[in-house]
């Protein structure tokens, strides 16, 4: 087959939908006195960016994406379609017929029941349904985003009561469910557009304030000032009348200043924007808040040219090893959302903008001297840009609960505007971005089945999301002293002196915490260590560094200095950054510094046990090295599991029903603004019900709340058989809850 043969496959297919939609759609028109045609192809040409470029699915994907209108606005049918294009394609365009049933449920309910806050018992019926109908083919929700977001982007067009109920709308729905998902680009533009209609003065002054911050030319002051009474940030409107005049734009224009999601995620359309800035800047006609944008971005291109110039000619990383970049803006609108919720300007909202930097590992192969690198490239980083004090986060050596793994760092930019760079290895990287979500809607996940109770609303929105993996940290000294009071002898930590990690123990905290003297041992590299922080071998780990300290206490080595060939104590002290640096004999902080573990409740017990062993001379306790393997067998119970792509259909039913349970205490939001929800309510309505997969076939399985294993095996005809709720062997009267699967064993 050659190579052109798919590229033509799907340029005979698209021009085979326009034809079918340009006739299906003759005579009808948008408000925006477009031919309705219009919208089709360009709901397309969005789908081309998210799914692959080739296979027979991305090709269905774009072509129902072009049909998507088809069924609800003309005479044409679902058998029409299936008749044309195939089982598929008819497949999909129905489901996006079905999910505008959400649209409607919610509209007429806020219309209709302006005193009830809560869906009624059908209509949650209802929209459980149609969620549950969702799970088997997540391209159904792929194709209604695409759609959703050329609305927003003609959403000009409407009269703007009705601009800010659909803006509103899409922000708490589609927005929502494009973060769970991890289309993070997709979500930011969706979010801004949003924020363009229902806060346009605000988005405008926010989009001149990181023009300023990013322009190497003007380089004036942030204005902001705070209302006590509510602690929110408030932004000052245009000064000069004449501006004002200027930037009192319409609606369209402003659509105009939010940077399409396919500019952000690809750097090479990124350059060439970057390339014709000059002519760009230069034209008379462009809007002011149009131009802001420009220079926004334009800002994030020097960042990645200047930092990948050093990173080119620096020769500290480890040679044949590749390294990546990529950057990414975030939305005013989060922007917006985190000044608001931590009272500072926009000029201490450190994530605004960041690089993300990857260092490949060779498929696992080399993970350990790819960790090094990245501690290597952070030092490059902090040596190239000065770093900002209190915004290091080492989530490596301290996964998130999620596993997700990442070196985060703030730094002054090019222009001395705030930068966050993130490094991790390709491995990381791959969990973090295709080990969740985000990777559902592409391909099959090889990922073996998390546990129930690893996946949680915080796991999808944190993993997903390119900033998004971080919870928002403002850490101080004092924060830090806090932190670090209730140190103990004998705590595992890491040396960290650019690339190399040492294992090393605390041996003394003096001062509160402020000062540790540290025992190194300069033969246990931790690298690998490091890369597996969670793996079932972290007991042999925690017995190398009981063994550090138990030599240490029979040396009676008590002072900086002490030591032998392969063992030294050094005095590290806790500075401004947060993080314990080690100081010369002439108290100058030195680039070394240790990075504390954090360990969990379960592996202090652990690791204490393992202290206490080595130090009474007896074995390692079987029960304690089993106990950090406990979760191993939910984990890969049956490879069968990844063929099935059960793996995709379990995490997304997961994600699906916490939307709903979103979508539910959203029904009643009657307010047009712009701010942070909460999304928990007491008072939403109850189904009554558990939603579980059934192994082997995937099939979804709604029952009583308060069902039992047994039940299920009831259920599909095998009373009295065993059955495993994610990969366990349960007793029959084992509760069931959302999301489980259930195995009947035969």
């Amino acid at each position: 087959m050659s190579l052109g043969t798919p590229y033509s496959m799907m340029k005979r297919q698209v021009q085979k939908a326009i034809a079918f939609a340009r006739k299906a759609h003759h005579g009808q028109t948008r408000m925006t006195g477009d031919p309705y045609l219009s919208h089709c192809i360009h709901t397309g040409k969005i789908l081309a960016v998210l799914v692959p470029s080739n296979g027979k699915r991305a090709i269905d994907t774009v072509v129902a994406g072009i049909l998507h209108d088809v069924v609800d606005d003309t005479c044409e049918s679902l058998h029409s379609i299936e008749r044309e294009f195939g089982a598929d394609v008819a497949k999909l365009v129905g489901g996006v017929s079905r999910l505008s049933y959400i649209n409607q449920l919610l509209r007429r309910h806020r219309r209709m029941n302006l005193s009830q806050a809560t869906l009624s018992h059908e209509e949650a019926n209802n929209l459980r349904v149609m969620l549950l109908g969702m799970i088997d083919d997540p391209r159904v929700v792929l194709i209604k985003l695409a759609d959703r977001l050329h609305n927003m982007r003609t959403i000009y067009a409407l009269p703007s009561t009705k601009a800010q109920a659909v803006a509103q709308e899409t922000l708490v729905i589609w927005c929502s469910l494009a973060s769970r998902l991890g289309l993070w680009a997709l979500k930011a533009e969706l979010e801004d557009l949003c924020f363009a209609v229902l806060q346009p003065k605000i988005f405008r002054q926010m989009r001149a304030e990181l023009a300023s911050m990013w322009s190497p030319i003007n380089k004036t002051a942030i204005r902001k000032s705070s209302v006590k009474s509510s602690n929110v940030v408030q932004f000052h409107e245009c000064e000069e009348p004449t501006e004002c005049d200027e930037e009192n734009t319409s609606m369209k224009i402003l659509l105009q200043a939010v940077l399409p999601f396919d500019l952000l995620l690809d750097r090479k359309k990124r350059v060439i924007f970057y390339k014709n800035l000059t002519t760009y800047l230069d034209t008379p006609k462009k809007p002011k808040v149009v131009r802001d944008a420009g220079i926004a971005l334009a800002s994030l291109v020097v960042c990645e040219e200047a930092l990948e110039r050093e990173l080119f000619i620096s020769t500290s990383y480890v040679p044949g090893m590749e390294v990546t970049l990529s950057g990414r803006l975030k939305s005013l609108y989060s922007i917006y959302t985190k000044m608001k919720r931590k009272d500072v300007g926009i000029d201490k909202v450190y994530d605004a903008r960041a690089l993300r930097v990857v260092v490949g590992d060779k498929n696992g192969t080399l993970h350990g001297q790819a960790v090094q690198c990245c501690y290597n490239l952070l030092n490059i980083i902090h040596r190239f840009w000065t770093p900002i004090d209190g915004e290091f986060d080492d989530y490596i050596v301290n996964p998130k609960p999620s596993g997700y793994q990442s070196l985060h760092t703030a730094v002054q930019g090019p222009d001395s505007s705030p930068l966050e760079v993130q490094i991790r290895t390709q491995r990381m990287h791959e969990y973090a971005e295709h080990g969740l979500a985000a990777h559902w809607l592409y391909k099959e996940s090889e990922n073996l089945l998390p546990s129930k109770s690893s996946v949680t609303a915080s796991e999808v929105k944190n993993s997903a999301d390119f900033s998004k993996d971080m919870e928002d940290q403002d850490p101080t000294e004092d924060d830090a002293f806090i932190k670090y009071s209730s140190l103990k002898v004998g705590h595992p930590v890491l040396r960290v002196e650019a690339g190399h990690l040492l294992a090393a123990v605390i041996v003394r905290v003096d001062n509160g915490g402020s000062e540790l003297l540290v025992a190194v041992s300069f033969g246990l590299a931790a690298s690998e260590a490091v890369a597996e922080r969670r793996s079932s071998y972290q007991i042999k780990r925690w017995e190398a560094y009981a063994n550090l300290y138990k030599k240490v206490s029979d040396e009676w080595w008590c002072e900086p200095g002490h030591g032998d060939w392969c063992t030294c104590l050094e005095k590290y002290t806790l500075c401004r950054d947060g993080i314990y640096h080690k100081q010369d004999q002439f108290q100058r902080l030195l680039p070394t510094f240790i990075q504390v573990i954090e360990l969990t409740e379960r592996e202090e017990t652990e690791y204490r046990a393992v202290v206490s062993a080595v130090f009474e001379g007896k074995p390692i306790a079987s029960d304690v090295s089993s106990s950090s393997c406990e979760e191993k067998p939910r984990l890969a119970f049956n490879s069968a599991l990844v063929d099935n792509g059960i793996n995709n259909k379990v995490l997304l039913l997961r994600t699906m029903l916490q939307w709903e349970e979103q979508l539910r205490s959203e029904a009643g939001f009657r307010q047009l603004e712009v701010k942070t929800r909460n999304y928990r309510r007491t008072d939403s309505i109850s189904l009554g019900e558990v939603v579980i997969v059934c192994w082997p076939n995937g099939e979804i399985m709604r029952l009583r709340t308060g069902s039992t294993a047994a039940d299920a095996a009831r259920r599909i005809g095998f009373d009295g058989k065993l059955v495993s709720v994610n990969g366990q062997l349960v007793l029959p009267n084992t509760q069931l809850k959302d999301g489980d699967v259930v195995e009947v064993r035969m």
